[in-house]
């Protein structure tokens, strides 16, 4: 029995063929997340002390994620902390868009504490700071913890402007390359995708670009590199879209139901 079990250790430690895959790089950046959200939204949370705390977490980061990388990963925090007022400053933006888009909030305080979309918004506008850096690994693994709390997988590599409305949140999908402008509001399960995945494509802008003041209901697909949502257009629910849409247009999906009386 002794021999098998050794057979058996032997075999699992020949497949392990990555020796810098380290488990605990996941656990300190959800640590990092939670810290950061804590220093720049909860009264309670002295921010000195805490920034102290996030700049030896992220060196923590540091040493577990950038052993392969060229850039000087070490001299990112003072620029990273520079940041976050900025970053802070477009957040709140983003919740007064959600306060003044959604009849069901009765205060700003339930938008930070109570909205998985908020929430999302929040950790990709902290993580694409990061991947502007170019860090390595964390700011990915910023965004599917959010992905994994509420629903919402939005890349840090997109690009989102100002007063970012999320909508239940949930089944929302926003590719790496997407570009949404300023004042865009994107309801539950809207696919800002791809047209196909081909790994030639990386690098490449294969998702769409949604313009200003754009609405995006509730299911709606919009597909590809070369796909523009013009300004001021509403794309209604369920729709599929592969090809831009000009400047103030409405797109519908027409359903048929039949209605059938059983007796």
């Amino acid at each position: 029995m002794r021999n098998e079990k050794e057979k058996i250790i032997s075999k699992i430690a020949l497949q392990k063929k990555n020796p810098n895959l380290k488990l605990r790089l996941k656990k300190r950046t959800e640590y990092f997340t939670d810290l950061l959200f804590y220093t720049l939204f909860d009264s309670e949370t002295e921010v000195a002390n805490n920034i102290e705390i996030l700049e030896q977490t992220f060196n923590e980061l540091v040493a577990l994620s950038c052993w392969k990388h060229k850039s000087p990963c070490d001299k990112m925090w003072e620029s990273y902390l520079e940041s976050l007022p900025i970053i802070l400053e477009k957040l709140n933006l983003d919740a007064q868009a959600f306060i003044e888009s959604d009849p069901a909030a009765n205060s700003i305080e339930e938008i930070y504490l109570a909205y998985p979309g908020f929430y999302a918004i929040a950790i990709y506008r902290l993580s694409h700071e990061l991947h502007k850096f170019g860090f390595p690994l964390v700011p990915r693994l910023m965004t599917e913890y959010s992905h994994r709390l509420t629903g919402t997988d939005i890349n840090p590599g997109a690009q989102i402007g100002n007063s970012f409305f999320i909508d239940h949140a949930t089944g929302i999908v926003i590719g790496e390359t997407v570009i949404i402008k300023n004042n865009v509001k994107i309801y539950q399960g809207v696919t800002l995708g791809g047209l196909y995945v081909n790994r030639k494509l990386r690098n490449v802008k294969r998702h769409p670009t949604v313009e200003d003041n754009v609405t995006i209901y509730a299911n709606a697909t919009i597909l590809g590199g070369e796909t523009t949502i013009g300004k001021n257009s509403v794309v209604g629910g369920n729709v599929w879209i592969t090809a831009s849409i000009p400047p103030n247009t409405v797109i519908t999906h027409t359903a048929q139901s039949k209605i059938k009386t059983l007796i």
